[in-house]
């Protein structure tokens, strides 16, 4: 019977040592699944405020992006009225006629030939 004591000993503890493995796997299970929730719960919580955060970037930049616009807007006009302006001036040092000039003269001329008309009339 010395013999059996033995090997009953190391089965008694190989069966211990399977239990106390399924009970771990067990509570491991039971916990696990809560923490998993928690985790959810806070990642939710994060979600959350770092959408918020980044929608609030997104209406600065689009604000920023506007005015950068509006900026570029009035520049391009201003320079677009210079560039008329000093394109004028060169025109009248040249002598070239403005489209006032060349209007003026059409009803000059319009005149003219409606008076010689009028003249080969009478």
């Amino acid at each position: 019977m010395k013999k059996k004591q033995p090997t009953r000993s190391v089965i008694e503890s190989a069966h211990q040592i399977w239990l106390a493995g399924l009970g771990a796997f067990a509570k491991a299970e039971a916990e696990g699944g809560k923490f998993f929730e928690a985790l959810i719960r806070e990642g939710q919580k994060v979600e959350s405020r770092t959408r918020k955060v980044a929608e609030h970037k997104v209406e600065e930049v689009k604000d920023k992006v506007r005015e950068v616009k509006e900026k570029a807007s009035d520049t391009l006009e201003s320079v677009e009225q210079a560039v008329e302006d000093r394109i004028t001036r060169v025109l009248l040092r040249l002598g070239v006629p403005t489209n006032d000039d060349v209007r003026q003269l059409i009803r000059s001329v319009e005149e003219l030939s409606a008076n010689i008309r009028q003249l080969k009339r009478d």
